[in-house]
């Protein structure tokens, strides 16, 4: 019960997280991920099946935080986000990635 109840704190405040952030769109035809994304919430309705992350990994985001993107998939499809060094994710319909740059390679933690 006690790890149930830690489990919805924490989604919970994910979910706060997650709706105070700006968010954005792809530009329409668009699979690209822009630079200038990091640090919002990217929201992805009837988007290509494959995104790209920007080819040179971003070091900061607008406010000088390392940069770092959460992407919401809305579906109707699976959806891979593509970037460097080998980096692929896949996004079911209704989960949000949480992607992360250092200035040289993506990852998700």
């Amino acid at each position: 019960m006690k790890a149930l109840l830690v489990s919805v704190v924490v989604f919970i405040g994910q979910m706060n997280m997650l709706q105070q952030k700006r968010v954005v769109h792809l530009q329409p035809h668009s699979g690209v991920i822009r630079a200038d994304f990091g640090g919002k919430l990217l929201e992805l309705r009837n988007a290509p099946t494959i995104v790209y992350l920007p080819m040179s990994p971003p070091k900061l985001d607008f406010q000088g935080n390392l940069w770092s993107i959460d992407i919401r998939n809305l579906g109707p499809e699976v959806v891979t986000v593509v970037g460097t060094s080998q980096f692929s994710a896949r996004i079911i319909p209704n989960q949000t990635l949480h992607v992360f740059s250092n200035g040289t390679a993506y990852s998700t933690k």
